[in-house]
């Protein structure tokens, strides 16, 4: 039995905190999301904030006293901390060191200087791709757009046929793949095998990348012919280092957290006996906090050493890697908080109950959430840990492979149509020197592009496996 199915076991012993009926609750779940909405976008209220006003706005309309409200938040807040903040931490230390050792940029001109003009977009799927894995999304445009706009420059190429493969690849990485936070809290919050959503999620991410990167692009520079802005390209990191990683030893390091988790999935498969050596033994090195730290262990001796980091620049590295990543986990924590202020008002259950009757399938519903609260929110990661916890009971019987799915059903649906609420949506504009129309018809579509290609193959897959 998987841990959610325990804990579904144990939540229909436990009373609600509300005796509300599905009307109210249903009523309380939009005005509170309602709430949540309008302070982000009205009042521009961190999402932290908007989201434990929220959470306790939820509990008010539902019934519910406001001590037990309180407890369930912040219940959920650890938890959710407690399962998915210390490899948030990791990541960021691994990103942080990949960027700042030039280990990054050589992987960005070696794989440049061996590909041809007509190849380019593909290329720079690759690199984004390649280079996403372990960044968060706005680290992973920062670090791009220097390469974007060089290659632009030196090759005569219209902007858009360089940047959305790049914008493409760093986007599906971040909705689909782990360890980014989004398919991890959605992961925890439903109990779905890392290793198996993980693989999933790389075999969904292919075909999508593809066809809304390279492919698209085409369209793209049509509709908006822009050159390369005139600016001064920001200065890389290697630049200021006397010599950087090798190429072979930067791409291990980045693929070795994917490469244990996807090993730790592989032998659970095939042994399917937990009490053998070699299933403990994978379980262990597979798990995603040891594969996370042994990368950024492995990182120390193959990017920070050959750059010439000592041991006072490590503990530097460090804090400035972990700076950034304070908001997202509190607002990662406070989605977790919601999600159990949803589950423990009785919200999860009425869904359970309501979506029996209903012939729309649970990915299909998953999808739709997510999609409708990216929208309202702008945030992926606000829709993503808000869905998953309205569909948490949904995954409760479902296979391994399902409850995968489900996750990256979420996670297709809150990429859907980035707009003038999501700090992306600004970032993407200033760095291409775009304006809103011109944003719109590029960066917009390619994300729904995105979420309708990856939400099709999910419900795809689930018909055949």
């Amino acid at each position: 039995m998987t841990r959610l199915s325990v804990e579904m076991l144990a939540a229909d012993t436990v009373e609600p905190i509300t005796s509300a009926g599905h009307a109210q609750l249903g009523i309380a779940v939009l005005l509170g999301i309602a709430v949540i909405v309008l302070l982000i976008t009205k009042f521009k209220l961190h999402a932290f904030l908007s989201l434990t006003i929220g959470s306790l706005a939820l509990g008010a309309f539902a019934g519910a006293p406001l001590d037990k409200v309180i407890t369930s938040f912040t219940a959920g807040l650890g938890s959710t901390v407690a399962g998915v903040g210390v490899l948030i931490a990791l990541g960021a230390i691994l990103g942080k060191m990949l960027a700042d050792s030039g280990g990054a940029d050589q992987i960005v001109d070696t794989i440049l200087a061996k590909a041809s003009p007509r190849s380019m977009p593909w290329t720079m799927v690759l690199i984004a791709s390649v280079i996403g894995l372990p960044l968060f999304f706005e680290v992973g445009i920062v670090l791009l757009i220097p390469v974007v706009l060089m290659v632009a420059k030196r090759g005569n190429y219209s902007l858009m046929r360089i940047g959305i493969p790049a914008l493409a690849g760093l986007s599906v990485m971040h909705g689909l793949v782990p360890p980014h936070p989004g398919p991890l809290v959605a992961i925890d919050a439903l109990g779905a095998n890392l290793g198996v959503t993980l693989a999933l999620g790389v075999l969904v991410a292919i075909p999508t990348v593809i066809i809304a990167g390279p492919v698209f692009s085409k369209y793209a520079a049509r509709w908006v012919d822009v050159p390369a802005p005139d600016r001064m390209i920001p200065q890389r990191a290697s630049e200021e280092l006397e010599k950087r990683p090798g190429f072979g030893a930067t791409l291990a390091t980045i693929l070795l957290p994917v490469v244990l988790m996807l090993a730790k999935a592989l032998v659970d498969i095939i042994v399917d006996d937990p009490e053998a050596l070699v299933q403990r033994t994978f379980d262990v090195i597979g798990n995603p906090l040891i594969a996370l730290l042994a990368a950024v262990i492995v990182g120390i001796f193959t990017l920070l050493r050959p750059a010439g980091f000592g041991k006072d620049r490590l503990s530097g590295l460090v804090e400035k890697g972990l700076a950034p990543i304070a908001g997202i986990l509190l607002i990662v924590g406070a989605g977790g908080g919601f999600k159990q202020t949803l589950i423990d008002s009785g919200v999860g259950r009425m869904i359970l109950e309501i979506s029996e009757d209903w012939s729309i399938p649970a990915l299909l519903l998953a999808w739709l959430i997510a999609v409708a609260i990216r929208l309202a929110t702008g945030s992926a990661t606000v829709a993503t840990v808000s869905a998953a916890g309205l569909v948490a009971p949904l995954a409760a019987d479902m296979s391994t492979t399902h409850a995968a799915l489900l996750v990256l059903a979420i996670g297709a649906g809150s990429l859907f149509f980035s707009h003038v609420n999501d700090a992306g949506f600004w970032l993407v504009k200033e760095y291409f020197g775009l304006n809103v129309g011109q944003t719109i018809k590029t960066w917009s579509v390619m994300e729904t592009i995105i979420s309708v290609v990856a939400g099709a193959l999910v419900l795809l897959l689930s018909l055949v496996i």
